[in-house]
């Protein structure tokens, strides 16, 4: 039996695919409410990948989370075809717009990637729940972030594992807003000011990107302040 298999009466393994913001964050709270956790954090040449990377392991601090694996796919960054990898293209600025397509940041197809490492992982170790903090409703509109998708790796994830292998991939996020979200971490007790989510800056969060002003408008929606500085 691999490592980490649950014993009869103990809470049920999970890996928390967390990346450090604010999302993966609240998933995390999330997932330790019903299950043991394990912590993955996957570093893919993202520009600020320092700093998500220290967000990563205060979170799991935070929570007592000591079985951890931190991963790299640099070979994303090799590929290219984004701009949170690629330094000559622009990060947009604003907030989405219906029907803009999907913008720059899309990483081509980085979640399959994540959930193929966690996948290996949970087999490994016995995990049968993987949490992704993705977010479909109030999100960018990148298509590795709608359920139709996980709903599809799932089924091949269980297809092409071993035959006890039965995972499910969770995505407690994937129908709220950033309100919602940020409402939600707060009745969980998440430590938001722990996290990041700014696409370019590793020091002062820029407060223009996509990603800043998504989190900008969630916590006035919540009617709360963000507790990270910016620089605007």
């Amino acid at each position: 039996m691999a490592d980490g298999h649950a014993k009869a009466g103990a809470r049920p393994l999970a890996i928390v695919l967390l990346s450090g913001g604010m999302d993966s964050c609240v998933c995390l709270a999330e997932a330790v409410r019903d299950h043991e956790v394990a912590a993955l954090h996957i570093n893919y040449g993202q520009r600020t990948e320092a700093r998500e990377l220290r967000a990563f392991r205060e979170l799991a601090d935070h929570y007592g989370v000591t079985r951890r694996l931190v991963a790299d796919i640099s070979y994303l960054k090799a590929i290219g075809g984004s701009s949170l990898v690629d330094a000559t293209q622009t990060v947009e600025t604003g907030l989405p717009e219906p029907g803009q397509g999907v913008p720059s940041t899309y990483v081509p197809f980085r979640n399959a990637h994540i959930l193929a490492v966690g996948v290996s992982w949970a087999e490994v170790i016995g995990a049968g729940a993987l949490y992704i903090g993705a977010v479909e409703e109030d999100g960018s509109g990148y298509p590795d972030c709608r359920r139709e998708f996980y709903d599809r790796f799932e089924a091949a994830a269980n297809a092409g594992t071993r035959p006890e292998t039965q995972l499910t991939i969770v995505t407690p996020l994937i129908r709220l807003d950033k309100g919602a979200i940020v409402r939600r971490g707060l009745e969980l007790g998440a430590p938001l000011h722990l996290t990041w989510s700014c696409y370019t800056d590793e020091d002062s969060a820029c407060g223009i990107c996509e990603s800043c002003r998504l989190r900008l408008r969630g916590f006035a929606a919540a009617g709360v302040s963000d507790p990270l500085p910016y620089r605007r």
